[in-house]
């Protein structure tokens, strides 16, 4: 559970792999994934910086941990595989999309796009035993995905961080470059999403501080229909991962 990357987070995290607190995780990860089933499935684990590589992010979208649902997570946060129902956040995360920008709710999950253009979907656990929500909290992630967070944040280019939810806005204190944007609300959830959630317009403001500084904002409105060829998933016959 180790990864090797073909970008910029290559350089960046794997000195974080020989760390004490990462080795104790990796030994928990394997008898973890032994003997229970875990999300995202090993190979997935760090397809957040297979897609988007560090000196590319503009956006952070921080959540808490995977869909614990079977054959939902896939490394991403907040999306699922084409052909995979769209959860319920999900559809609460469209639906402010609408009102905010007025697009068109897609068919699929699939936030490939998002992570091409450079929004980070970051949990800050990269896994969670399935049917078991928060289960891996606590873990060691939340060490390596703090460290993630503080690397942005001392990035000369500036950040947009979309913090949603409560262990999401606890990372607040992370953001300490007064040249990035914190945008903060309740969680999506259909348990919190009236509680703030709903009309915090969060894309259109993004939008609005990536082109205040100069850069191209990201097309939110996703694709109406997506194959499932185009899912990112990084190929589990490449060896970028040892057990």
């Amino acid at each position: 559970m180790t990864a090797h990357f073909n970008n910029d987070w290559e350089q960046l995290l794997t000195p974080e792999f020989e760390q004490p607190y990462y080795k104790e995780l990796h030994e928990k990860l394997k008898q973890e994934y032994m003997h229970y089933h875990i999300c995202p499935g090993m190979y997935d684990l760090f397809n957040a910086f297979h897609a988007t590589s560090f000196e590319n992010v503009k956006v952070v979208i921080l959540g808490q941990d995977p869909y614990h649902g079977r054959g939902q997570a896939h490394g991403l946060a907040f999306s699922v595989r084409p052909g995979v129902q769209i959860p319920p956040s999900l559809q609460n995360i469209y639906k402010e999309m609408a009102t905010d920008l007025g697009c068109r709710p897609p068919d699929h999950g699939c936030l490939d796009s998002w992570a091409e253009q450079g929004v980070l979907l970051l949990n800050t656990s990269l896994s969670v035993r399935e049917g078991a929500a928060n289960s891996h909290h606590g873990m060691g992630w939340e060490i390596l995905t703090d460290h993630v967070i503080e690397m942005l944040n001392k990035r000369d280019k500036p950040v947009v961080f979309i913090l949603w939810g409560a262990n999401a806005r606890a990372k607040k204190q992370l953001i300490t470059n007064h040249e990035d944007l914190i945008i903060e609300s309740p969680h999506p959830s259909p348990l919190s999403a009236s509680r703030g959630f709903f009309g915090s317009r969060p894309f259109s403001r993004a939008n609005a501080f990536l082109e205040e500084h100069g850069m191209e904002p990201i097309r939110w409105c996703l694709p109406e229909h997506v194959s499932e060829a185009k899912s990112y998933r990084n190929d589990q016959n490449d060896g970028k991962e040892k057990g």
